[in-house]
């Protein structure tokens, strides 16, 4: 956890940069999670720093700076501080770790308005989000490691970045509400994080309770969004009760999002099975009489609607053991996509061409409990247990689906289908570490993981009208009441076991070195079937019952060292390795011999399971801060290698997506992150990143399981060319008062939506966006008036399926199936907080 030692330092930065974000001090990082032992620098750092200065604590808020005066916190750089971060399990400052490190403070969270990860990945130097809005979490890809295309339907898969909620590993994108700061670190983790981080990992570390004193900070924001209907509102509360002063208190945050929607999906059928999808027949939806007799129209389908809360007891018995005990929720509602049609049929620029609504309704519990001892002043034991279950249920139109494969359901004039699928997700993690805590030259961390995670998924499709049709018109024989015409059911378990180890050591005040290793081992097993109804008597659902089980074990080390040349610069060098375990799709197996004449939907033996995929990364970087800290800066150069590459896919039987193995890539580039100050008042920061992640071999019909890929095809996913500068000027008034003037603008590059753009894949434009905000700060209150997208920038931001089937036709019949998820237009509010 955080622990801050400067007491008067309180330069608000607007942007998160390695060893350059000034985080303001805080007198709740002394009441966080049982502190780590500092790195001897940042011992020396913090005794320095500290020496002769008193803490002046705010009235109100756990979350509240300490109060200093504003003169102070417009003109106070960092000399020798930064934010304090744990990623290496020991708590040292960003500035002086050895490592490629960012660090986004609370305060930048909160003045940047960074909800969740989506609006934070502008700040995180090579770091991109596929943002669908709010009907999916959205996959991060770090470096350029990743092979998946992007989805209008915000799917997470195939994710190489291992992401932590505290000391639990986890991804429900949780919104980024009482956090302390964000870490994310680039490269892949494998010696101490391990599960899932080929390209990185980033950890959420949340504001602790506070024994010493009751506060409560309310946060309120509305706004007005274009192409929207209606305003929009969020609001949280966050409440710290001391119950037992010194022994126990009780910390707990909760907020609800009210984001209207700028999605309008106009053509959702009246009556499935009757109304006519195409009445004017292909490339029409006909006059407004036709539209009015088939059509219902709905505005701002994709809102989103969140609830989010999380809740934290602390147990302390005295300095050496103390208990978090942490249960968080949060569920996620809407009815769209964020996207369109990209113009099929003539819609328009913000119209979504399918004939269903499409709700989805994501929710997820966390349940955690985490002990820390301090053993005999040698070391720090810490348990880590944790509970989470996720549950997605989601319907889509799927009428293009089954168009596309092209069983003759055309047929019918008023065909159109809609799909279901829960998806039940339930995990549970084990970890014990050691912690050294002696004195001496040498250091060390060592530790044991388990992981269990269970899959099930119920999936449904349903095709109005048909049955009863194609009884009458000789395709098939049966009636269903219920028009079900594929159901499946798929059971997955993944275990994982860990050992792991890490030692630093100390060879001059100046040079360190640094050697991990980690053993794992799992096995995996997987059950289900799938069948046809339409071809079964109702109410009668049989499937097929298949199964089988793979598991694998490997090792993944790490080598670091790093060199201080003089108190300005530092030099660090790093080889270290990812890996991903391997693990089951979630499609029934097919039961040989297969009836060809009818719908399948099934793997074939060679598509039911996939192994795990390794990285092996080697970068040098600096950090450096000149001209008494008015510059300061991190740099780094990176290469790895990507082997046995986990690649989407597609099966044989009705082309479900899955996960197959193939190939080699690579990926190189390099990051930068500085900040600048130019006067007192007047700070720059920005970043930058450049990535070429592309295959080193050529694999046969790797790209959705049809189209070959040859060495040098870029991977999809990520930029290319990124980065972000920020500006920030603070006014200070008299009494404790400022204004605080900012201005940031984010260049986001250009995104392939499959490998080399093979299988008729979409180059994404590049763009720009920026965003600005004038706050005004007094005491235990601040208000703000914002505006974001400020150009109104329509941009893409990603694209589901394949560009040729824009305005393809099958039988007749014209498919909606290619979309384009948009960027948020521009939005316009204000926002106040009152500090208690």
């Amino acid at each position: 956890m955080a622990v801050i030692s400067s007491q008067k330092l309180r330069l608000l930065c607007a942007t998160a940069l390695v060893g350059c974000a000034v985080t303001p001090a805080s007198h709740y990082a002394k009441a966080a999670a049982p502190q780590p032992v500092l790195q001897p620098e940042a011992k020396k750092q913090q005794s320095s720093t500290n020496k002769g200065k008193a803490a002046e604590k705010t009235p109100g808020t756990a979350t509240s700076t300490t109060q200093v005066s504003t003169k102070a916190r417009s003109i106070e750089a960092a000399s020798d501080e930064s934010i304090v971060v744990t990623s290496s399990r020991r708590a040292t400052s960003v500035q002086n770790a050895p490592t490629n490190i960012t660090a986004i403070s609370a305060e930048t969270i909160k003045s940047e308005r960074l909800d969740d990860i989506k609006s934070l990945a502008a700040l995180l130097p090579g770091v991109t989000v596929v943002n669908s809005g709010p009907n999916g979490a959205g996959t991060i890809v770090m470096r350029g490691i990743s092979t998946s295309g992007t989805s209008t339907n915000g799917v997470f898969k195939n994710n190489a970045v291992g992401v932590y909620i505290g000391e639990v590993p986890m991804y429900l994108d949780f919104m980024l509400l009482d956090i302390n700061r964000v870490e994310s670190l680039q490269g892949p983790q494998g010696t101490l994080f391990g599960l899932g981080t080929l390209g990185g990992t980033i950890r959420y570390m949340p504001n602790r309770p506070n024994t010493d004193k009751y506060s409560i900070s309310v946060h309120g924001r509305v706004f007005g969004q274009y192409h929207s209907t209606s305003p929009g509102g969020d609001e949280d509360v966050t409440i710290n009760l001391p119950i037992w002063k010194d022994h126990i208190a009780f910390r707990s945050v909760t907020g609800y999002y009210d984001d209207p929607g700028y999605i309008d999906y106009d053509y959702v059928l009246r009556k499935p099975g009757v109304s006519n999808p195409q009445p004017a027949g292909p490339n029409s939806f006909g006059n407004s009489a036709q539209q009015a007799e088939n059509f219902s129209t709905h505005s701002g389908v994709n809102f989103n609607h969140t609830l989010t809360t999380r809740n934290q007891l602390m147990l302390k018995y005295n300095d050496d053991l103390k208990m978090y005990l942490t249960y968080a929720h949060q569920e996620t509602k809407t009815d769209g996509r964020s996207a369109t049609g990209a113009g099929v049929m003539n819609t328009g620029n913000w119209d979504g061409p399918w004939r269903y609504l499409e709700p989805v309704d994501r929710s997820g519990d966390l349940y955690s409990a985490e002990v820390y001892a301090n053993l005999f002043h040698i070391a720090q034991f810490v348990s880590t247990t944790a509970f989470t279950h996720q549950v997605i249920d989601t319907k889509y139109d799927n009428t293009d689906l089954l168009l596309d494969l092209d069983y003759g359901y055309q047929a019918f004039p008023q065909f159109s289908s809609w799909n279901t699928s829960h998806d039940d997700y339930r995990q549970f993690n084990q970890e014990l570490r050691l912690v050294s805590t002696h004195k001496g030259p040498f250091s060390w961390v060592v530790g044991g993981f388990y992981n269990k995670f269970n899959t099930n998924t119920v999936y449904r499709e349903h095709v109005p009208g048909f049955s009863e049709w194609g009884v009458a018109n000789g395709f098939g024989n049966v009636y269903r009441p219920d028009e079900l015409e594929y159901a499946s059911r798929v059971e997955t378990e993944t275990a994982e076991r860990a050992l792991y180890s890490e030692g630093t050591l100390h060879l001059t005040k100046d040079l360190q070195i640094t050697g991990g290793i980690r053993y794992f081992d799992y096995d995996a097993s997987n059950s289900g079937g799938s069948g046809l109804p339409l071809y079964q008597t109702y109410p009668d659902i049989k499937l097929s019952n298949a199964g089988g089980g793979t598991g694998s074990n490997g090792i993944v080390w790490k080598a670091n060292a790093s060199y201080r040349f003089n108190p300005q610069l530092m030099t660090y060098i790093t080889y270290s390795t990812g890996y991903r375990v391997g693990g089951y799709n979630r499609v029934a197996p097919c039961i040989l011999p297969l009836n060809t004449s009818v719908q399948n939907i099934c793997a074939l033996s060679n598509e039911i399971s996939y192994k795990p995929d390794t990285t092996r990364n080697i970068e040098l970087g600096f950090r450096g801060n000149l001209f008494h800290n008015r510059f300061v800066f991190s740099i780094d150069g990176y290469h790895i290698d990507w082997l046995n590459v986990q690649v989407p896919s597609q099966t044989v039987y009705g082309a479900v997506g899955i996960t197959t193995n193939g190939g080699r890539a690579v990926s190189n580039g390099f990051e930068f992150s500085g900040s600048l100050r130019i006067t007192r008042q007047l700070h720059l920061t920005a970043n930058y990143a450049y990535v070429d992640a592309h295959l080193t071999e050529g694999v046969a019909n790797l790209v959705n399981g049809v189209a070959n890929a040859y060495a040098g095809d870029r991977l999809p996913g990520s930029m290319k060319n990124s980065g972000s500068i920020t500006a920030t000027y603070i006014l200070p008034l008299d009494n404790n008062r400022s204004v605080r003037f900012n201005w940031m603008a984010a260049y986001s590059g250009s995104i392939y939506s499959t490998v080399g753009l093979h299988d008729y894949g979409t180059r994404i434009p590049s763009y720009v966006t920026h965003r600005a905000s004038i706050s005004y700060r007094a005491g235990k209150w601040n208000a703000s008036f914002f505006v974001n997208n400020i150009f109104n920038q329509r941009a893409i931001t990603a694209v589901s399926n394949q560009s040729n089937t824009l305005n393809q036709q099958v039988t007749g019949v014209t498919e909606r199936y290619y979309a384009e998820s948009i960027l948020a237009p521009r939005v316009i509010g204000a926002e106040a907080t009152v500090n208690f």
